[in-house]
């Protein structure tokens, strides 16, 4: 599947947000090691952490077929990449 560079953007946008929202959580919670959290907390990061993987995951191997399509080098694709969800505002902003 081609993936476009719009498309690698939005992907990289929602893995961050994702991961944002893991590390929300450990914050409200305390850390998962050393806190007594509830069923429910322990579900909800649960949860949250393998968002945060698949998104990561989605976003790197769009990465690599988009590299491999291209012949561009990774490090220079994922540098232009990371510029735009830093540049552009993200959704509900």
């Amino acid at each position: 599947m081609a993936h476009t560079f719009d498309e690698l953007v939005q992907k990289r946008r929602a893995a961050d947000q994702a991961h944002s929202r893991v590390e929300k959580l450990r914050d409200s919670y305390g850390p998962p090691t050393q806190a007594h959290w509830t069923p429910r907390q322990s579900h909800t990061y649960e949860t949250a952490v393998r968002a945060w993987r698949d998104l990561d995951r989605d976003a790197s191997s769009a990465m690599a077929e988009y590299v491999r399509e291209r012949g561009r080098p990774r490090q220079e694709v994922e540098e232009s990449v990371h510029r735009a969800v830093e540049d552009a505002p993200g959704p509900g902003i």
